[in-house]
């Protein structure tokens, strides 16, 4: 008899309308880089999703008409009969492996500049666009509200003819023309659609019911919306007519999917949301409220705590994105009683930049993400070694311990040699910094499945020199010895060095890791890296006593971390804490108890006190080992060392996922075709006949 699972509650079947999800796992809509450009790789990455579990698997918006389309992000598109090949492709992957398919349909409105089709946007009200372009949005007329609704008409039939069993209405995250109807500040129609509540939520009425009339009898209508803005009365909120929305809606929907919004509030980073679980407190209310499932999310990754979800009553199906995407197999893993297998999520957004930036997905924990079809990597499968040759590996950091692990998983006898006390590298030092626990995840998963390999040996504090390695005489040699924060100010803005290190106490990243801080006094921190790293510092001396000012060359603070969705809340952290935020601003020299700060667009220099300079700038590669032994071939060959290849930070220092990345890609390619056959695939679109 086999025995029962705490966990078998997720396993159980969901009737959603006229469909049933196979469990309670749910990846709920994410943006991924793939939409319409690339169909091979959108289609092999829900596939592993579905292949892993995952009971549903839905899209990214999935814009429905040439008046809502937020060029040069790459999302989805379903405008006319031409995109549903493209959608049978996913709908096709999911299936295969009996998951649901659920696909979000959207129109942007204000969201939508329509850089492409340069149609005129088209809001509630007329209003600028909310992102930076000189254009203004229209205000709908009755003819174009009738229209709308017929464009979700055929988005919805025309997502029934490409497979999808679940069809969304969206209303979340402030991008989605439902969502602008229901708000004030976006609305202010004196007609059947604007004023009251009931006015502002008609159209959601009548497009929900129009995709139920054209798909429902077997198809579920789902009803995406953001329950809270986080912007008080200026916004909708639990607290005022989100509960109305939702009460007036209840039964029309055959799934609720409820989130906060914006979506930098809804994708909170770990810094600034750490547990699991955050959005409870906002939707959980909404099930109490319908009869229908409720789905949310909340960067869940423990299994307890989504039993706990479900046995409370918050939720019925569990959501995820982040989750999702840090371990496809994350629902198979837990019903395979394997949690300690889990790769989770660390809340990082590496993800979610991939998209701001319109390219494939990646993500730091997982780096077959995005790689699925152009290089047809698997999250949980490798190909097996090819011969019996042992392999030394050099550093346990990021790119070293996910190098080991794969040759580890391919069958390689491998030893890992890393000269500190821990293994981690970068990874645990930075997870000592305010808001970073989480990237201890990063070699908490690698570590614990390393040491449960029979093949692979591990030792610490061994520091290896060139002649220690020759004297070893490994076959084959992988250098992960990472990279070291410049001292002395090179970086983007400056090529030279700083004029002046002299005159002041000179700080570092590895510097205040280490715990090795300035004492309480003026602090400066110099920003020339322009990511999450100078403000988390800035916090950790404030922390410490020290009257911080934050200088960066930028145009604004830690300006990289806008692809993260953290940039407003970084700067509104500091400004809590009195840090002294200065932008465009460079250091033109270091004076005795002081610096002389230059305008990056002028001439203007002036000059600032300081106790201290903490330089977040470049980092030097660690590469003097693989250049000492890289210099000396005929050595190489007498020790039996047949090939040697620096990963990570030491070959280019980049961010934790980057090291992650080239570690994996390392290993898969080792002993394998020579490394330009070994790039991807590219996906090309075929030509045909002119309509």
């Amino acid at each position: 008899m086999s025995v029962k699972s705490p966990y078998d509650l997720l396993f159980e079947p969901v009737r959603i309308g006229p469909v049933t999800a196979p469990n309670r796992f749910y990846q709920v809509p994410h943006c991924n880089g793939f939409g319409h450009l690339r169909p091979r790789g959108l289609a092999a990455m829900r596939g592993i999703k579905a292949e892993g579990g995952w009971g549903v698997v839905c899209t990214e918006e999935v814009e429905i008409h040439p008046t809502s389309e937020i060029s040069p992000a790459v999302e989805g598109r379903i405008w006319d009969d031409q995109d549903i090949p493209a959608h049978r492709l996913v709908t096709d992957a999911i299936h295969a492996h009996g998951s649901l398919a659920g696909i979000e349909l959207v129109h942007n409105g204000l969201h939508a500049p329509n850089r492409i089709s340069r149609l005129p946007p088209m809001a509630p009200s007329a209003a600028p666009v909310d992102s930076s372009d000189p254009i203004q949005a229209r205000a709908m007329d009755l003819t174009d509200i009738r229209n709308f609704r017929r464009w979700h008409r055929h988005a919805a039939l025309r997502a029934k003819a490409a497979g999808y069993d679940i069809v969304y209405a969206y209303a979340g995250h402030n991008m989605a023309t439902l969502m602008h109807f229901m708000q004030p500040r976006h609305n202010q129609r004196s007609d059947e659609y604007g004023g009251s509540l009931e006015n502002r939520i008609r159209l959601t009425r009548e497009v929900i019911s129009e995709i139920k009339d054209a798909v429902g009898d077997s198809c579920a209508v789902a009803f995406r919306f953001a329950v809270d803005e986080l912007l008080g009365e200026e916004g909708l909120s639990v607290d005022g007519e989100a509960r109305d929305i939702v009460g007036l809606l209840a039964e029309l929907p055959d799934l609720w999917d409820v989130n906060i919004s914006g979506w930098s509030n809804d994708s909170a980073t770990a810094r600034f949301e750490p547990n699991e679980g955050y959005q409870e407190s906002y939707t959980a209310f909404v099930k109490s409220m319908t009869s229908k499932p409720v789905v949310g999310v909340g960067r869940f990754t423990s299994p307890d705590a989504m039993v706990s979800q479900i046995r409370r009553g918050a939720l019925d199906l569990i959501g995820a994105a982040r989750p999702s995407i840090a371990d496809p197999f994350l629902p198979s893993k837990i019903r395979d009683d394997r949690i300690e297998a889990i790769r989770e999520c660390i809340g990082c957004n590496i993800c979610v930049s991939g998209d701001n930036l319109n390219v494939p997905i990646r993500c730091t924990q997982n780096p077959t993400m995005g790689e699925e079809w152009r290089r047809g990597w698997h999250p949980e499968k490798i190909g097996p070694s090819v011969s019996d040759e042992a392999v030394l590996v050099v550093g346990g950091g990021p790119a070293g311990l996910e190098c080991a692990l794969q040759l580890g998983k391919r069958g390689y006898r491998v030893t890992l040699a890393e000269g500190s006390s821990a293994l981690g590298g970068r990874s645990l030092r930075e997870s000592r910094l305010p808001g970073l626990k989480s990237y201890a995840r990063v070699k908490d998963y690698r570590e614990g499945l390393l040491k449960s390999m029979a093949g692979v040996e591990i030792y610490l504090e061994s520091p290896l020199d060139a002649d220690a390695i020759r004297e070893f005489g490994f076959p084959h040699v992988f250098l992960a010895t990472g990279a070291t924060w410049r001292r002395d100010g090179t970086g983007r803005q400056n090529h030279r060095p700083l004029a002046g290190l002299n005159h002041l106490p000179i700080f570092t990243p590895d510097d205040i890791m280490a715990g090795n801080l300035p004492n309480a006094g003026k602090v400066t921190v110099f920003d020339d890296d322009h990511y999450y790293l100078a403000g988390v510092i800035a916090e950790k001396l404030v922390e410490a006593d020290c009257d911080v000012t934050l200088v960066t060359p930028a145009q604004t603070v830690s300006a990289w971390t806008d692809f993260t969705l953290e940039q407003d809340k970084i700067i509104t952290r500091l400004l809590e804490k009195n840090v002294e935020l200065t932008v465009r601003r460079n250091i033109s020299e270091i004076l005795p108890g002081g610096l002389r700060l230059a305008c990056t667009h002028s001439n203007h220099t002036e000059e600032r006190a300081a106790d201290a300079l903490v330089l977040v700038t470049a980092r030097d590669a660690n590469d003097a080992l693989h250049r000492s032994l890289s210099t000396q071939p005929e050595q190489l060959s007498e020790a039996g060392i047949q090939s040697l290849q620096s990963i990570g930070d030491c070959l280019a220092p980049g961010t934790i996922a980057n090291a992650v990345y080239l570690g994996h890609l390392a290993a898969q390619n080792f002993q394998g075709d020579d490394w330009d056959a070994a790039l991807f695939r590219r996906e090309m679109t075929a030509l045909s006949r002119e309509a």
